[in-house]
């Protein structure tokens, strides 16, 4: 007579993780890469950061690049709202009117974190899209826009490389906060306008 096989135990269930707090560690994360970079990040400077128990963050994330690869895909991705954004009547002055200093800090906090991923992004290549959405594609959004609606007003040529000219001032940015370490500054962005953007685009 076969012997019945005792069925296995069923697995004891562990405390349910708590994803509540989810959102503020990830910017606490945001936060501590963009001041000190990946090498100089810890594990140890997020928990503090966020008001966290260490251990909060071990059971969710196993490793700091993990953390990491989170933060940035939860980057805040907003679509803009085109209907509100600056109608002056002229290319410039809608340009000149996005300059904003909430906007010119949150841009250099982007920077921070795309400076502070760099090592990652060759073990991690889902990174570059991560980025791209993030911190790239809203304010390129934004630049085609106005761009477009300034070319159908008639007011620069037709033929203008929008798509090139719509990363300009980021690459800018992205140049004078990652290599030349400078902050941006008002004057700055209104020179990339007068000096770069207008010039490209005049009839």
């Amino acid at each position: 007579m076969t012997q019945l096989e005792t069925p296995p135990a069923a697995p004891k269930l562990g405390r349910k993780r708590d994803h509540t707090r989810d959102a503020e560690i990830l910017d606490a994360a945001l936060d501590v890469l963009a001041d000190t970079g990946y090498a100089g990040m810890t594990v140890d400077m997020v928990a503090a950061r966020a008001k966290a128990g260490k251990a909060t963050l071990y059971r969710r994330w196993a490793s700091k690049s993990e953390l990491v690869i989170d933060a940035v895909a939860c980057m805040k991705q907003i679509d803009p709202d085109f209907s509100k954004l600056p109608d002056t009547g002229s290319l410039r002055g809608d340009l000149v009117a996005m300059i904003k200093a909430p906007s010119i800090a949150e841009g250099e906090r982007k920077m921070r974190v795309f400076a502070g991923v760099m090592s990652m992004i060759s073990d991690a290549p889902e990174l570059t899209e991560s980025i791209h959405a993030a911190i790239v594609e809203p304010r390129m959004a934004v630049n085609r826009f106005l761009l477009q609606r300034a070319i159908d007003r008639g007011e620069i040529r037709a033929d203008a490389d929008v798509e090139t000219l719509a990363l300009i001032s980021q690459a800018m940015v992205s140049y004078r906060v990652l290599m030349l370490r400078e902050p941006v500054t008002r004057d700055f962005l209104v020179s990339v306008i007068d000096g770069v953007i207008i010039p490209a685009v005049r009839k």
